[in-house]
């Protein structure tokens, strides 16, 4: 434990979102954004002074817009900003440490020009436990499907780092930075298991390296 991990009892009940499509967080791993709309600078802003912490959450493609902008996914993942810079022009370059999924059980109102929800965690415990390998993960049979990926996406990799990256990381790593659907990344998301979640990430990079993808109404999880 490290002094920056929360107990379960001090995560935030109202916590500000920040929409993106194709951007995943997920616990214990790192996001790397660039802020630059003035709302989300205010977001980031406010951030930094209270706690340090905002949600991402993808829009739901499909479904009507609401009152606050587009429709949003139930559940997203909870951030804490680990390291932040402004740069010359204005923009914020910030990375995002995952804590703990939330599901959104209202969207409040916007503060600032940037939207806020009530969260949810009970059915995420079990992200705030150490970050541990999925069980029964195939590390070969996983890179083994990721080279067939990347070869088939014209993807340059080190793989150098990627054999020193550990199966746990690995796996966090690969869903948030391969370029899934955002419909496939919110499955990964929303995944029971770390198993469940490397058994689906072997299976998205295998259709994909045959450039093939989840048929509509395909259920990922």
């Amino acid at each position: 434990m490290t002094a920056f991990d929360l107990a379960f009892e001090a995560l935030p009940a109202e916590i500000a979102v920040f929409p993106l499509p194709g951007a995943l967080l997920l616990p214990h791993a790192r996001l790397p954004l660039n802020i630059f709309e003035p709302r989300y600078l205010a977001m980031t802003q406010d951030a930094l002074a209270q706690g340090r912490m905002f949600g991402m959450v993808q829009p739901e493609p499909g479904q009507p817009r609401g009152p606050h902008g587009p429709a949003l996914y139930r559940i997203g993942c909870l951030g804490r900003i680990c390291s932040f810079a402004e740069t010359e022009d204005g923009r914020l370059l910030i990375t995002l440490t995952g804590i703990c999924r939330f599901r959104v059980a209202e969207e409040l109102e916007l503060c600032r020009g940037y939207r806020r929800v009530r969260a949810e965690y009970d059915s995420f415990r079990a992200d705030l436990e150490p970050l541990t390998p999925p069980p029964g993960l195939d590390r070969a049979a996983l890179l083994g499907a990721l080279r067939e990926f990347f070869k088939a996406r014209g993807i340059e990799a080190n793989w150098e780092a990627v054999e020193q990256t550990s199966d746990a990381m690995l796996v966090l790593t690969l869903c948030m930075v391969c370029p899934f659907e955002v419909r496939e990344k919110q499955a990964l998301l929303e995944a029971d298991s770390a198993a469940q979640r490397a058994a689906m990430l072997v299976a998205l990079l295998q259709m994909g390296a045959h450039g093939g993808g989840t048929p509509p109404g395909t259920r990922l999880s």
